[in-house]
């Protein structure tokens, strides 16, 4: 019989993070919480392959954990060895584009820990899909140490000038605690 507190079925959800190794401690720890978490929800994590920065840390942790997870990459970054050498589940694309289209596929939701250009773009290109109705799936932004309030402050300037409306406010949610996630993807 299944506790109250399992999920009938495994989610599985995309998560957006940095791969610089350089960043703050308290992403990192931020990020362990949050795979320790996932483990425990029984998610499945979908993130870019990277060994290195939060990308390897949650890997790592979910690994450790005995948990589900998936890298996807394109081949050119496999080959200059920025893989995660211990993730089984891998699918290597051709290019960025295709890569970005992979994370959407079959996912519960995505989650955006701090990261830089590259997190940046997947993240704005999901809300502006979820924007057009291309994808409909929650979209939280954890906003450790307060990384992403200056996103926060653009995305409320783009409504307050009339470049989106109010009602896209509902497309996305900020967090500032691993813990908050999960209820935030419900």
């Amino acid at each position: 019989m299944k506790k109250d507190n399992q999920n009938i079925s495994t989610k599985k959800i995309c998560v957006y993070c940095a791969s610089s190794k350089k960043i703050n401690q308290v992403y990192f720890e931020a990020t362990e919480k949050l795979a320790e978490l996932f483990v425990k929800e029984n998610i499945e994590v979908v993130f870019g392959g990277g060994a290195q920065g939060l990308m390897g840390r949650l890997a790592d942790v979910v690994i450790k954990n005995g948990g589900k997870i998936k890298g996807i990459m394109p081949k050119f970054m496999n080959e200059v060895e920025w893989a995660h050498k211990e993730v089984i589940d891998f699918e290597f694309t051709d290019t960025m584009h295709e890569r970005k289209a992979k994370f959407l596929e079959n996912i519960d939701g995505v989650i955006a820990l701090p990261g830089g250009c590259g997190t940046m773009e997947e993240l704005l290109e999901t809300i502006s899909l979820k924007r057009l109705g291309l994808f409909t799936k929650p979209i939280i932004i954890m906003n450790t140490n307060k990384y992403y309030e200056p996103l926060k402050e653009m995305l409320n300037k783009c409504i307050s000038e009339n470049f989106m409306h109010k009602n896209h406010l509902k497309m996305w949610a900020f967090v500032d605690q691993p813990e908050e996630v999960i209820d935030a993807l419900n």
